[in-house]
């Protein structure tokens, strides 16, 4: 069982995330153990303080290390990751790494983030969402459990559903479409109603080759492709080329 924990100053922010969705499901399952840990219990002070002013001055608060090394310590002490614009960004690879651990515990910082100490102390594993700041670490870090908690075997229905998501196996995600088969002038591909399993397998895996070249073609640079897809990409790039 994957056990996550969230270190926080807003426990609340949590209860609609853990009423709702893939990681409730885990939890309902008994595959993923879900604890949230009031930041404020942990102060030394009567007015449960958190934060401060910086030392040398400058604009905003900063995180007090004493209550987070309190927190992480009544957790247990698994492994710590940082919510952080400083961090790397956080992957489909990394959450399938993540997801095979038995503890994840995520320290959400707020403020100016958090007295370098707890670095110090902790060494976390600082992981970012992209290259772009938000008001607190909380909404990451939800983001980040929920694609954890779609790797873990039986939490979601389908698992062929999850072996089918972008990124999952390098690539982006294949068009996809249901009733009706004509809107507006619009209509789906022949070739999904055909019946025909085959022809259908080669145009989805050939649809999600043409996305990841037009969207994100960084991506194929690392994508492990067998001879099938190698040979369909290359005549789509030629394709490229000639339009």
């Amino acid at each position: 069982m994957l056990r996550i924990d969230f270190v926080t100053i807003f426990p609340r922010m949590f209860d609609s995330f853990l009423a709702e969705g893939v990681i409730a499901r885990g939890a309902k399952q008994e595959l993923i153990d879900v604890r949230v840990w009031d930041l404020r219990e942990y102060a030394s002070d009567r007015h449960r303080s958190t934060d401060d002013e910086a030392y040398g001055g400058g604009p905003g608060m900063v995180m007090l290390a004493e209550p987070v090394l309190r927190a992480v310590e009544a957790t247990g002490g698994g492994h710590t990751v940082m919510t952080s614009p400083q961090g790397r960004v956080f992957d489909q690879a990394k959450a399938r790494e993540l997801a095979a651990r038995d503890q994840v515990v995520f320290l959400c910082g707020r403020y100016e983030g958090f007295d370098h100490r707890v670095h110090e102390a902790l060494q976390p594993e600082e992981l970012s969402i992209g290259d772009f700041v938000v008001s607190g670490g909380e909404l990451p870090a939800m983001l980040m459990a929920d694609a954890m908690g779609r790797m873990i075997e039986g939490v979601v229905g389908n698992s062929g559903s999850v072996e089918e998501d972008s990124f999952f196996n390098g690539l982006l995600d294949y068009p996809h479409y249901t009733r009706p088969v004509e809107l507006r002038g619009m209509k789906v591909p022949d070739v999904l109603m055909s019946g025909h399993h085959e022809n259908i397998r080669k145009w989805r895996k050939e649809q999600a080759l043409r996305a990841t070249l037009a969207k994100r073609p960084d991506l194929l640079e690392t994508a492990e492709l067998d001879p099938e897809a190698q040979k369909m990409l290359a005549k789509l790039r030629q394709e490229c080329h000639s339009s």
